[in-house]
């Protein structure tokens, strides 16, 4: 700040200097409070105004520049101002070169106006000259400049015979401009690392998004993740991956990750459920036969492991895999080669072997169900999948990919409300993923309204043990929500012929009575020789 020039005419009493270190005192006070523009700004004019007497301060700042236009056709308007009237800002918008305020602008230079009557480019666009004090008025206008170009304008009045130098007032009225810049320059920066930031996040809640979804395996709970980073540390190897967990965990989906993020995702992927197959086709459907093996075989077949030849085979439930069975696969994965039924060549495979079972292999192992030495073969890299009781983040996630694939599948057009999510967020799902699947296809089909709230879920939901409700609506021929693991040995040759009886003879309504799909009631009648 230069030194103050002491005034002859002021009056006793009045110390500008005292004045003008209380300005800043003031504003560095703002400034240390709050770095929001808006405010320090207007409080500044404010005090320029009580202190030193520049009154109706504005600060005109640029707006965004036409695209393609020309410099003539950009304006600048009234942002921050102190005195003036909500009329009289809305009035002040300048053309680049218009009026005094205009050509502070384009020049970059500043602007005295000793009397604003005597000045022709004085526009009087903002405050009227009625409005103005009768005594001659002068007006200051400071470029505002943001690295090296100008901005914005810094402008106020006062009243020409004040006992003040006009001079000290610019001084003054300089360092504020400059303060004024820097702020508004703080405030762009902030403003683009705000919007930096907001695009990154919103990159990065892409990308987990995309990342929780890949594979098929919707969620980003600690516990879907950590068995993500396990199956993709081991998936480049060729070791055989045991999964281990509940019955609707979700295993064919994380047997199909482990081959996508392997080497081999170009290659087939073949899944096999061998709860599904008859103890007497074991054989033929993994290793294939030759023609004339049985009556019946006119022309050889690959099996299930040729046709994943180069790729991956998902043996899901293999704790049902007969013994005899069990020798040959060993064999198979020790050697890589196989013998199809009715013949004598051996031929080459090589297959990634993927199993997966909800039953403690160990304790199959120790009752004499399960052979030892494959065990400890599947068993080299075992991965547990988690629960939907372990994965709680992901329950809402995984109902609206439900619904919204319900919706597709059947054409309709429900939603959940957010009670309702929030519901199905506190049910404990022994049923895991499989049993909030077909929940919500239930509901999807069977809602009286497109929006499902918690009051109309509940009468979907599964009741706990106990709770004597009546069970939620059921589809025709549904087996039900959740269809706990059955052993192939689960019901009697007498368990069998009475659910026949009590059903007249319908295998599908029996299957549905005993719990058990049409082809595992079906495959119980062979095993009992009641067909």
């Amino acid at each position: 700040m230069p030194p103050h020039r002491t005034d002859p005419d002021t009056p006793p009493g009045t110390d500008w200097h005292a004045q003008e270190l209380l300005l800043m005192r003031e504003v560095m006070k703002l400034v240390g409070r709050s770095l929001a523009p808006a405010f320090v700004l207007r409080e500044m004019m404010h005090l320029m105004s009580e202190l030193l007497g520049l009154n109706r301060g504005r600060m005109v700042l640029a707006s965004e520049a036409p695209l393609g236009g020309k410099l003539s056709e950009r304006t600048a308007a009234i942002r921050h101002s102190y005195g003036l009237t909500a009329e009289e800002v809305q009035r002040g918008t300048f053309r680049w070169g218009e009026g005094i305020t205009g050509r502070v602008l384009a020049s970059g230079l500043p602007a005295i106006v000793q009397d604003v009557d005597a000045e022709p480019l004085f526009l009087f666009r903002t405050v009227p000259r009625e409005r103005l004090p009768p005594q001659t008025v002068a007006f200051i206008a400071l470029p505002i400049d943001v690295n090296g170009a100008t901005i914005g304008v810094l402008a106020c009045h006062r009243i020409r015979s004040r006992q003040r130098h006009l001079n000290d007032d610019l001084a003054v009225l300089r360092i504020l401009a400059t303060l004024a810049g820097q702020l508004l320059q703080l405030e762009q920066l902030v403003a683009e690392q705000t919007r930096q930031l907001v695009v990154r996040n919103a990159a990065l809640a892409r990308a987990l998004d995309s990342a929780s979804a890949r594979y098929g395996l919707i969620g980003r709970s600690p516990a879907l993740l950590q068995a993500l980073s396990e199956l993709e540390r081991v998936s480049q190897s060729q070791a055989t991956v045991l999964l281990l967990g509940e019955s609707g965990t979700g295993k064919e989906l994380f047997a199909r990750a482990v081959h996508l993020a392997s080497g081999r995702h170009d290659q087939p992927f073949i899944k096999v459920n061998c709860s599904a197959i008859p103890e007497t086709l074991f054989e033929s459907e993994l290793f294939g036969y030759e023609k004339g093996a049985f009556t019946g075989a006119n022309a050889a077949r690959a099996g299930w492991f040729e046709q994943a030849n180069g790729g991956t085979i998902f043996l899901d439930e293999i704790g049902e895999l007969p013994l005899a069975m069990q020798s040959k696969l060993l064999r198979t994965l020790q050697e890589g080669t196989l013998v199809r039924l009715g013949g004598t060549r051996e031929v080459k495979v090589n297959v990634r072997l993927v199993a997966a079972t909800n039953r403690e292999l160990a304790a199959e192992v120790q009752a004499g169900r399960f052979r030892q030495d494959l065990y400890y073969r599947l068993n080299v890299i075992p991965i547990r999948l988690p629960s939907l009781r372990e994965r709680g983040e992901d329950i809402r996630a995984l109902a609206l990919h439900f619904v919204n694939r319900a919706n597709q599948t059947h054409q309709r057009n429900v939603n959940l409300a957010p009670d309702a999510l929030a519901r199905l967020e506190a049910h404990p799902w022994p049923g895991n993923i499989r049993e909030l699947g077909n929940l919500i296809e239930r509901l999807v089909l069977l809602a009286d309204h497109t929006l499902v709230t918690a009051e109309t879920l509940e009468r979907f939901m599964p009741q706990t043990p106990g709770a004597g409700a009546p069970p939620p609506p059921a589809l025709p021929g549904e087996v039900g929500q959740v269809r706990d693991y059955q052993s192939v040995r689960s019901h009697s040759a007498q368990a069998l012929r009475d659910a026949l009886a009590q059903h007249q003879g319908n295998q599908s309504r029996a299957a549905q009575s005993l719990g058990l799909t049409l082809r595992q009631f079906s495959y119980r009648l062979r095993k009992a020789g009641l067909r």
